[in-house]
């Protein structure tokens, strides 16, 4: 299968994004998203497992058979996972513990497991590595735009205890986007996630068709036919 690079980057960050096309991995979307460190905690999780399990399956596909496939492939992930897992305990252990059962639930992320079936068992290494790279860097971004967005309306806060995530240096990151801001309880809650969710998604789909529109206006107009004049006949 022929590799086109600029078409699995489009793919991955827009046309067939994971969470606003796709509408995989919702549960931890919509559960850890309460502000932008929870967010992107787990989306540069997901993102490491995504590329690490599409190059190891892409490595692999021609030395294993259809029949253990899918057992092959869960392996796989399940394996960067617990590197992630670990990993994230040794450095970032109060992020670790604020997103709980959601980080070993990466392994039951349906975009992973489909991405390595319907792209990296088909494809070389460096395709395989560049699909797990945008799909896994569309996934985090719309994750971080959800958490931001929750985060300002819930808490009147941006960017707050990215300490857990980057160290002490980044404690002084936190904007307080409002001041005396009561906060808004709905936008922290699951309800708040769905309602969010519902308008990324509308607001892609109003872009998409804005953007047919205008290819569609910039089109040369198409003549119908040519118009000839009629010559044969005698002129009185």
């Amino acid at each position: 299968m022929s590799a086109n690079y600029k078409e699995i980057s489009v793919n991955g960050l827009w046309k067939n994004n994971p969470a606003l096309v796709q509408l995989l991995g919702l549960c931890p979307l919509l559960a850890v998203t309460g502000s932008v460190v929870n967010a992107l905690g787990l989306g540069l999780a997901t993102m490491a497992v995504l590329i690490c399990s599409n190059i190891a399956v892409s490595l692999i596909r021609n030395m294993v058979s259809d029949a253990i496939r899918l057992p092959a492939f869960v392996m796989i992930i399940a394996s960067f996972t617990t590197c992630i897992e670990l990993l994230m305990k040794a450095y970032a252990f109060e992020l670790y513990q604020i997103l709980g059962i959601f980080i070993p639930l990466i392994i039951t992320n349906c975009s992973i497991l489909g991405r390595a079936d319907a792209f990296a068992s088909k494809n070389s290494l460096l395709p395989s590595a560049l699909d797990g790279l945008t799909m896994g860097a569309g996934f985090a971004i719309v994750l971080v735009v959800l958490g931001g967005m929750r985060e300002i309306v819930g808490s009147g806060t941006l960017f707050a205890n990215m300490d857990l995530l980057f160290g002490s240096a980044a404690a002084s990151w936190r904007i307080d986007v409002f001041t005396n801001y009561p906060g808004f309880l709905v936008a922290i809650l699951p309800p708040g996630a769905f309602l969010f969710t519902g308008l990324l998604i509308a607001l892609k789909n109003l872009i998409d068709q804005r953007l047919k529109e205008r290819a569609e206006q910039a089109k040369e107009p198409v003549i119908a036919g040519s118009k000839r004049a009629r010559v044969t006949g005698k002129i009185s």
